[in-house]
């Protein structure tokens, strides 16, 4: 299986100032291109025995001071996250030839900044969050819907539901932000946002 990228080019000069306006840029497009899940991106954690994961989780927010994601604080991912404190996420927007990729450290968000995306989450995605034991192993899948059963009904007078307290967000601080696009022959751009002592540079890296 092999295609030849014909479909974008990428030069130093038409990047946007910084990289999360880049980013943004590139979310945009994927979005008016009708790609699903446009905000996707592939998330690598590894632990202390240097064992790295992968999975796929939605950014919610894109700003200066990184990519932020929400998910259980019990998971394996947070559990992976505590440890190192590094990640790294890769938004693969395929179907335009191109990907972005962040590399940072991380922080735990503010409990406040957790409890505003919160709300603007659906009712079912909350009793979710309070249900699942991410990452925990389970008997079945009758045994998800019986936790499910049991906090829909703990919250069933409840007009507003909190957020867990196993529950929150997490912020990428990226030192390398890497955008490519696909060309003829294999000879891809890649162009790097990366931050100095004196501030961000961009280079051109070989494909």
């Amino acid at each position: 299986m092999r295609e030849d990228y014909r479909s974008a080019t990428l030069d130093a000069a038409e990047l946007a100032p910084t990289w999360d306006e880049q980013l943004l840029a590139w979310i945009g497009a994927a979005r008016e291109a009708g790609l699903p899940d446009a905000n996707a991106m592939v998330l690598a954690t590894g632990d202390d025995e240097h064992r790295v994961t992968t999975r796929t989780v939605l950014a919610k927010d894109v700003d200066a001071r990184g990519v932020t994601f929400f998910t259980n604080y019990t998971s394996e991912k947070s559990h992976q996250l505590r440890q190192t404190r590094q990640a790294s996420a890769t938004f693969p927007w395929l179907a335009l030839q191109r990907q972005a990729t962040v590399i940072g450290t991380v922080e735990l968000l503010p409990r406040e900044d957790t409890a505003a995306y919160w709300r603007s989450r659906p009712r079912g995605s909350q009793l979710g969050a309070w249900a699942s034991p991410q990452s925990g192993v389970l008997r079945d899948r009758a045994a998800l819907e019986e936790l499910l059963a049991a906090v829909t009904e703990r919250f069933a007078d409840d007009e507003e539901i909190p957020p867990p307290p196993h529950w929150g967000g997490w912020r990428i601080i990226p030192t390398h932000v890497e955008f490519w696009q696909g060309r003829s022959d294999r000879l891809h751009d890649r162009l790097r946002f990366r931050r100095t002592d004196a501030g961000w540079v961009v280079e051109r890296l070989a494909p």
